[in-house]
């Protein structure tokens, strides 16, 4: 039996964040020398990434970072496997510094992410690879937003008090209004639009609700004479659900989102939405 104590076990775990069986193991094996175990458990981990890459990742994190002055702001999804995983410490932190790493480097894409580097001599990909090792998880960064215009405010929500936010939301509107700009990125949060304006909806998908909104209603039976005006009332509808100034406001369903936006003479410029796994 190896020489080495809980102490040993213990700085283990911190230096890799590998869990206490494994570290028990490896110094077992490094014959109690913790350096030599920090570099088993290395190899070890790093054999099981490409295992973990068939594995699903619908766990995890959303991180949001905001300028002191509200005229930049990043939103980040990290993904795990499990909720375990992402509410431990050592997830959290690696969500976050790459968060501030996008913050710092305003990377053009996600591969440019992935590729560029976040400490000397590592990749953003080699460091959650490293992440990967130690978590034992398959971990996932395949999104990112970043506004750098404007005035720039997020919201994050929790779907469950146990877990780090799920949920998370990046608005910019044209001009300061901490008020209004939190209201609208709650309303995102619950309401989910995926355009801003019907002008930001592609012709094709207008094209497709239109033609099926057609051949539902032809297949209810109406009338032919009637087709027109119901196609054009569901393709509407189709807007109200799904751009965010045709929404009725979370706050005050008598008003769109667009009319509350006009009351407190700002516009939004552009939002994203994140949802972890989705």
């Amino acid at each position: 039996m190896a020489n080495f104590t809980a102490a040993d076990v213990k700085k283990l775990r911190e230096l890799t964040g590998a869990g206490m069986m494994d570290c028990k193991k490896a110094l077992d094996e490094a014959e109690g020398n913790v350096e030599k175990a920090v570099e088993i458990l290395r190899v070890k981990g790093q054999k099981g990434v490409a295992k973990r890459e068939s594995r699903t990742a619908e766990n995890g994190a959303v991180v949001a970072l905001i300028a002191d002055d509200n005229t930049s702001g990043v939103l980040v999804e990290l993904k795990c496997e499990t909720d375990f995983v992402a509410k431990g410490d050592k997830f959290q932190a690696t969500a976050k510094a790459v968060a501030e790493h996008v913050a710092r480097t305003s990377p053009a894409d996600i591969g440019t992410l992935l590729t560029s580097e976040i400490e000397a001599g590592k990749s953003v990909q080699a460091f959650l690879d490293e992440a990967n090792a130690a978590l034992g998880e398959k971990i996932v960064l395949d999104r990112f937003a970043q506004f750098t215009e404007g005035y720039v405010a997020a919201y994050l929500h929790r779907t469950s008090p146990d877990l780090p936010p799920q949920v998370g939301v990046l608005v910019q509107l044209d001009k300061p209004d901490a008020g209004t700009a939190k209201d609208v990125a709650q309303h995102i949060a619950a309401f989910a639009p995926k355009f801003l304006s019907r002008e930001d909806i592609p012709a094709d998908v207008v094209e497709t609700e239109r033609r099926l909104a057609e051949a539902t209603a032809k297949e209810e039976g109406k009338p032919e004479a009637a087709l027109p005006k119901i196609v054009e009332g569901r393709v509407n509808g189709f807007f109200k659900e799904n751009t965010l100034l045709d929404q009725p406001f979370a706050r005050d369903n008598k008003k769109t989102v667009q009319k509350v936006l006009g009351e407190a003479g700002v516009a939004v410029q552009r939002f994203a939405r994140f949802r972890v796994g989705a």
